[in-house]
């Protein structure tokens, strides 16, 4: 019966062991792929999937759009769901998921995505100036030739070759001589007569 027993016990104790050292490997096995950080992104929104964290550790997640928070950062526990709506627009967008796992373990994320233009969007003008056209050179325009008439009009500065001798208009600087000495002759044609008047008038 000894001997019958002990047969026994040697196949438990190995099923036992092997069933210790299976719940061992999975017990370890576990943590490793227990962090599952997810997250998608389309031309409207974006999805953020967080599962099989530490209930009780500090987790933390952060998305920003272009530089900007669009989701501040929030604190969660063992899992995260949310889909956030992105904001209109014309270009693509530069999306960040930043996701601390608070138990040190292989959860963190940061990992960066684009957000395409959704269909039907017109496009952002430019705001850069077209090439102004360069204006074509103006061709150099003839100087026009002096009018005879014009410069005939146009008094000359320089002295005239014929003095400053002026038209004859019957007068001359000699006039008042010759009229003085007439005035002189009436004069004294005058006095005479007088006289001869006054002699004939004593002789009489």
């Amino acid at each position: 019966m000894t001997v019958f027993n002990r047969s026994w016990r040697r196949p438990g104790a190995l099923v036992t062991v092997a069933a210790a050292s299976a719940l061992g490997v999975g017990l370890f096995a576990g943590p490793a792929v227990a962090h599952t950080p997810a997250w998608a992104v389309t031309c409207s929104e974006v999805s953020v999937d967080l599962v099989n964290y530490t209930a009780d550790a500090e987790n933390t997640v952060t998305l920003t759009v272009d530089g900007k928070e669009l989701l501040p950062t929030e604190t969660f526990g063992g899992e995260f769901h949310k889909k956030i709506e992105l904001p209109e627009h014309t270009k693509e967008l530069k999306l960040n998921l930043v996701v601390v796992d608070g138990s040190g373990n292989d959860g963190s994320l940061d990992d960066t995505k684009t957000a395409p233009v959704c269909e039907g969007t017109e496009p952002e003008p430019s705001t850069t100036p077209p090439d102004e056209p360069t204006p074509p050179a103006e061709e150099p325009k003839p100087e026009p030739e002096p009018s005879k008439t014009t410069a005939a009009a146009v008094p000359s500065s320089q002295p005239s070759p014929a003095g400053d001798d002026l038209a004859e208009t019957g007068s001359s600087s000699t006039t008042p001589l010759i009229a003085g000495a007439a005035a002189v002759i009436l004069v004294a044609g005058a006095g005479i007569t007088w006289a001869a008047r006054k002699r004939r008038t004593v002789g009489n």
